[in-house]
């Protein structure tokens, strides 16, 4: 099997690291081949904070995908995701030095460098610039400005910030797993990639990701990506509480909110109870349902409007911004009964549950289109395309140099080069990454 049109999603979560291998089936569609999980110990909050565990875990995964494949992996696309992420709106401009000419790439390229010269707090680094809409000499609205004549182009850009050290450790362990980075990609992007129709994305949609140590927004209007966040509590908070609250230990506290959780206290009767074995010959603990959904009902709320809040901050209120097909929730977090009716309730916006097959082929695993994996198959689409944007940007350069044998030096300038693919920030991330990887060594 060719190497080359298979792409490896690496998921490092707080609660699992998942190692998802794809390739890209001939109806343009992802079809799994493998999956590997393993149990992430190093991490917190979407942050590394233990090497050596985090290598482990990552290892574990990869060979389980491996076994589950029968592919190598060698190179894998990783998320980043973590409390240190933030995003930020900004605007600048450059003017043009000759107004006779139409703006291409290179005037764009100019003014996104530009926003990359933003002073950032200490520790901090760009990881993504994303235009939202340009002007062009005052003139707004503007989605596509190449082409365009004008001598001042204008633009909002979506900015998204994180902490230089820790996508540089998530680096440190992917390569000490003895693997290549291939690509970078911020986590709420690749699980809406997975997860959103193009028609949601217009209309104007929230996804919701609930993972064990953060809680990722992204928002999209006219199919452009408006803002995001991520927000530091998951679902481990959730256990946590029910772990506090009912003294039991950590493994009993998660069976409980996954088999009888609910985040809708009203649900219950008071007379359900569960018994939970005490440890070691001590007596056993009851736990009524009802107490359990008001624990978990009280955090979930919490994170909730937490989200809704950013939300809010986004302009969901305004007419023009208004959000017309509402939130999707994704993530482990997602599958907690209820749910659903409790984001509406508080936020008065429809919702529903996102499953990642919207690029998946038909015949996909259930497994596989479980919210649990909607990172990682975003991951896998993520490198896909990246795989694609490369054969594209070969084949072009293969033909011109076959142009260019075949023409004289003189007609040479008259020749339209075929357009070349913007670098975008994050491969340009991922190279300074392993630039520092390599000479860190």
């Amino acid at each position: 099997m060719e190497s080359n049109n298979i792409s490896v999603g690496l998921d490092i979560g707080t609660t699992k690291i998942v190692a998802m291998i794809g390739r890209e089936n001939e109806y343009g569609k992802a079809e799994i081949l493998g999956i590997g999980k393993s149990k992430s110990l190093g991490v917190h909050r979407g942050v590394v904070n233990n090497i050596t565990q985090t290598i482990q875990s990552i290892q574990q995964a990869v060979q389980e995908a491996e076994v589950a494949s029968g592919v190598k992996i060698e190179e894998v696309t990783v998320g980043i995701a973590g409390q240190h992420i933030r995003s930020l709106q900004h605007s600048d401009y450059i003017t043009r030095s000759n107004s006779e000419l139409v703006i291409d790439e290179e005037d764009i390229d100019r003014l996104i460098n530009q926003v990359h010269k933003l002073v950032m707090l200490p520790g901090e680094e760009i990881i993504h610039v994303l235009p939202q809409e340009y002007k062009v000499d005052g003139q707004a609205e503007i989605k596509e400005p190449i082409g365009m004549y004008g001598g001042r182009l204008e633009a909002n850009f979506h900015v998204v910030v994180g902490q230089v050290s820790s996508i540089r450790n998530i680096g440190r362990c992917v390569k000490s797993a003895g693997l290549e980075l291939d690509g970078i990609t911020l986590e709420p992007l690749a699980s809406a990639n997975a997860v959103l129709s193009q028609e949601e994305k217009e209309a104007g949609v929230a996804l919701i990701d609930i993972g064990g140590g953060t809680t990722d927004l992204a928002i999209f209007r006219d199919g452009i990506i408006r803002h995001t966040a991520v927000i530091p509590f998951g679902g481990n908070v959730i256990t946590e509480d029910i772990k506090e609250g009912c003294s039991i230990i950590e493994k009993q506290a998660e069976l409980l909110k996954i088999k009888f959780g609910s985040a809708w206290p009203g649900e219950n009767k008071d007379n359900e109870i569960v018994s939970i074995p005490g440890l070691r010959g001590r007596e056993p603990k009851e736990i009524t349902l009802k107490n359990l959904s008001k624990i978990i009902h009280a955090r979930v709320v919490e994170i909730v409007e937490q989200v809704y809040v950013e939300i809010k901050n986004y302009g969901h209120e305004e007419q023009k911004k208004k959000l017309i097909a509402g939130i999707v929730l994704t993530g482990g977090g997602s599958q907690l009964k209820h749910l659903k009716q409790l984001v509406e309730y508080i936020t008065g916006m429809d919702t529903r549950v996102g499953y990642p097959n919207e690029h998946l082929a038909g015949n996909s695993d259930d497994e596989v289109t479980s919210p649990l994996f909607a990172t990682a198959v975003g991951l896998v689409m993520d490198g896909l395309r990246r795989q694609e944007k490369r054969r594209l940007e070969s084949i072009s350069e293969e033909a011109n140099q076959t142009d260019n044998q075949l023409l004289n030096n003189e007609q040479e300038q008259t020749i339209e080069q075929p357009k070349k693919e913007r670098k975008s920030f994050l491969d340009k991330l991922t190279e300074r990454v392993k630039d520092f990887l390599d000479n860190a060594e």
